[in-house]
């Protein structure tokens, strides 16, 4: 074992980890591209973008460049009563490609805190306002971040039955089928209407962490119709789903009926520096506008506007105005057909499932479908003998690459998951 792994044994809490049996780790010492290097020298695609977060590849110099500059520039400021050149650039481009209700953004430092700021910007908005609203509506299985608002709308149980005497009550509605939308929407509609609902959070399109569970953009609409005739305000959760994941820019693209409030953060910054924006409208932003200092927002972070973090998430922008971008999000999109057609073939394979970027499915076993399925461990450590690091949702399976991928670094991928397949068979 290296020092590195002893040092990190010794001293380090991983993250959604159980040290008691955990396998070993991998000491990455270089990523480069699509690639990830270890001590000994193997290299892996990094075939779900460390955490979804990396789009443009690892080490992209451009990015690196902007990091760079920004640094001999500013590297961080006090954002309250001060501000800052790429701060209020990214603001300005950041409304310009999302609806034009969002026209005011407010800077935290990743996707939890984001949610966690749409939280308190509803609540605050309603008492505000001096209306008593108090009820938030959710989605079953949805996944919102790990601080306690983001954990009080997201999915009960799993890893938050020691938090939950702590969480405010919130109410769910089914995750939405052909056979079941319509009394969802029934449901959701008597709801609404007793008035008591202050918002609705929801992840548009794809629930990511619950297993890449994917509905119609038309479901989406017709459900946010309900909550806006009865003065429900809306947050999307693009955490995951923005810059370009679905296909298009974001998932609120597909959608005619828009939120009140977008959360953004892993791909905003091309996953190189943490950084999370609350988006919003004039119409929630003037509520807060007083006299009283205490009607104001008082919510921040040491990190908050971080210009560094501007910077990047500034030239990840630039590189979304590039036509090779939007064209290797389109070879994505036609790679995953063409491999959802190879895996129809397989018995072993239920559920395939695709939008934009992402392709995922489920494995039949006899556990059922749960994250704690013995085929994420399994599946995971085949994956790394085939110089792929691809870390399964339980049985399920899925693909989320960098968008610069190439075709023969994804067919490694597509390859290796296949030969697992057919090995269970």
């Amino acid at each position: 074992m290296s020092s590195i792994l002893e040092k990190d044994k010794k001293y380090v809490w991983h993250p959604f980890t159980q040290h008691f049996n955990s396998e070993e780790l991998l000491e990455i010492v270089k990523a480069e591209g699509v690639f990830l290097y270890d001590s000994s020298g193997k290299k892996y695609i990094d075939a779900n973008s460390s955490w979804w977060v990396n789009i443009h590849g690892h080490g992209n110099k451009y990015i690196g460049e902007a990091i760079v500059e920004q640094f001999n520039k500013i590297d961080h400021i006090v954002f309250a009563g001060l501000t800052h050149l790429k701060a209020v650039e990214l603001a300005k481009r950041i409304t310009k490609i999302l609806p034009t209700e969002m026209e005011k953004v407010f800077f935290s430092d990743n996707g939890s805190t984001s949610v966690e700021i749409g939280l308190k910007m509803i609540i605050q908005y309603w008492h505000n306002k001096g209306i008593k609203k108090n009820r938030f509506l959710a989605m079953r299985g949805s996944y919102h971040g790990d601080t306690f608002g983001a954990m009080s709308i997201g999915q009960r149980g799993y890893f938050n039955v020691p938090f939950e005497p702590f969480f405010f009550d919130v109410d769910y509605i089914d995750f939405p089928n052909k056979f079941n939308e319509d009394s969802i929407l029934s449901h959701s509609k008597s709801l609404f209407e007793t008035g008591d609902f202050a918002g609705m959070i929801l992840e548009p399109l794809v629930q990511g962490a619950s297993g890449m569970r994917m509905y119609s953009p038309l479901f989406l609409d017709r459900l946010a119709t309900l909550a806006k005739d009865n003065d429900v305000l809306i947050i999307y959760d693009e955490v995951m789903t923005g810059f370009g994941r679905t296909g298009k820019m974001f998932a609120t693209d597909y959608c005619q009926v828009k939120p009140d409030i977008i959360t953004l953060s892993k791909g905003l910054t091309a996953g190189v520096m943490p950084l999370g924006l609350t988006v919003t409208s004039n119409r929630i932003y003037n509520a807060f506008l007083g006299e009283e200092t205490t009607k104001a927002l008082l919510h921040g972070h040491s990190f908050t506007a971080n210009p560094i973090a501007c910077a990047v998430a500034c030239a990840n922008l630039d590189l979304f105005e590039q036509p090779i971008t939007i064209q290797c999000i389109q070879n994505l999109e036609l790679w995953n057909q063409e491999f959802k057609l190879e895996l129809e073939k397989i018995e072993c394979v239920n559920n395939i499932r695709q939008q934009g970027t992402i392709i995922a499915f489920d494995v039949l076993s006899e556990e059922g479908n749960t994250y704690f399925s013995d085929i994420k461990t399994k599946a995971y450590k085949y994956f790394l003998s085939q110089g792929v690091l691809l870390r399964p949702l339980g049985n399920v399976i899925f693909i989320n690459p960098p968008l610069i991928i190439s075709k023969e670094e994804y067919n490694k991928i597509t390859k290796a998951i296949l030969r697992f397949l057919k090995d269970r068979n």
